[in-house]
């Protein structure tokens, strides 16, 4: 491979929440491991690899001008971002008034249900949900409805159509939050999918907030962006981007939406503008800018393939030593959600317990129960390939 995804690089004392938190904030994560234990952070979503040098590049030539005041977005961020969904997820006809600067995915969320909703109205999302989905809304007021994903005989996540409608009908929904791919269950939606998903929402006039922010880590399949599947949908449906998990960026905050319904665009612009905290950094932009280059195309194809091999060792590992643990494959992000309900059950082990110990041997894995899973642990794959067999040797060795 032309980049490096094997040198394991130590986050400790630079702030990190993945590793620093375990040791500095008692409860906030994962306990600190037992003498004799490093933190190997598989909680926190976010990479430990190195980012694409022209990030780095982007960012050096704009610190070296000495000048840091007031600016503007240069035309090189949106022809940066036209330019990527073109070439990633074959969209065409973005134009620059499409787009809009978010500080964050959940930010741009809660602007659009802002918009379209009232204090104390119900929002569908699906279960397991992202946790920061379920304390954003919660925080701001609103009331969310859960429909359970199930998993099929193959052991795939799949929406569950009837349930969808029956709790929009019964709840009088008129919003919607799509993850797409999903977080935590790492599911990538089949174009048929989501086309009858849109369906339900436009029987039921429900508007859809689509995060894609996962969409250029695909393991198997191909992203369908949701805007994509029919005009309807292009018009009923706010989408949210941001190069962070792509490309680690996290820590730099910026994210964009795409909204092609002139209506709904001016009032979530509107919407977002007024606690006049919406603005971008000069140097996240530049971070795009040298993200979205032709570098970080190859880097991102080379990523996609350490962690489509990192996800098949996970899992082939667990299900020859880890007996009563289940996963589904992950065939995008970087997650595993793993359901330890019949494991707990045959050992006479609590979920907390079972969690602890792996803490003690310093997997930092996360309790998937704050996402709705009930006996489910997610655990986060973007690290060297060294350091996953590490974790996992360290589980059967000490855990399972």
């Amino acid at each position: 491979m032309k980049y490096d995804f094997t040198s394991v690089i130590d986050r400790r004392g630079w702030g990190a929440i993945a590793v620093d938190a375990v040791y500095e904030e008692p409860g906030f994560g994962p306990d600190a491991p037992k003498e004799g234990f490093d933190v190997i952070p598989m909680w926190v979503a976010d990479m430990n690899f190195k980012a694409v040098p022209t990030i780095q590049e982007a960012m050096i030539h704009r610190i070296e001008h000495p000048a840091y005041g007031y600016f503007n977005p240069r035309k090189e961020y949106t022809d940066a971002i036209i330019s990527w969904q073109e070439k990633r997820n074959g969209i065409t006809g973005l134009l620059p008034e499409h787009i809009g600067y978010e500080n964050g995915v959940l930010g741009g969320v809660i602007s659009v249900l802002n918009v379209l909703c009232s204090k104390g109205d119900k929002v569908l999302l699906h279960s397991p949900t992202y946790i920061g989905f379920t304390s954003s809304l919660e925080n701001n007021g609103y009331k969310i409805i859960h429909s359970p994903l199930v998993l099929d005989e193959n052991q795939v996540w799949r929406m569950d159509f009837e349930d969808m409608e029956k709790k929009i009908k019964e709840n009088h929904i008129h919003a919607a939050v799509f993850c797409s791919p999903h977080n935590p269950c790492g599911r990538v939606w089949e174009r048929w999918e989501i086309e009858k998903a849109m369906e339900i929402y436009k029987k039921y006039h429900v508007f859809v907030i689509s995060d894609e922010i996962w969409s250029d880590l695909i393991l198997e399949g191909k992203h369908i962006p949701t805007q994509s599947i029919s005009e309807d949908a292009r018009n009923r449906t706010a989408a949210m981007y941001a190069p962070s998990k792509t490309f680690n960026l996290a820590g730099l905050v910026g994210s964009y939406h795409i909204i092609y319904n002139s209506w709904l665009r001016d009032r979530v612009e509107k919407e977002s503008s007024l606690s006049h905290y919406n603005a971008m950094n000069v140097l996240s932009m530049y971070a795009l800018i040298g993200a979205y280059k032709e570098e970080g195309q190859q880097w991102v194809d080379e990523l996609c393939q350490v962690l489509k091999g990192n996800a098949e060792f996970a899992c082939t590992y667990i299900q020859e030593h880890f007996e009563g643990v289940e996963v589904s494959k992950p065939q995008g992000t970087y997650m595993l959600f793993l359901d330890c309900k019949k494991w707990c059950e045959k050992h006479g082990k609590t979920m907390d317990e079972l969690l602890k110990a792996g803490w003690d041997v310093g997997v930092a894995w996360q309790d998937g129960r704050a996402f709705h899973g009930p006996s489910h642990i997610r655990m986060n794959l973007a690290l060297p390939l060294s350091r996953v067999q590490e974790a996992f040797e360290r589980l059967r060795q000490y855990v399972f």
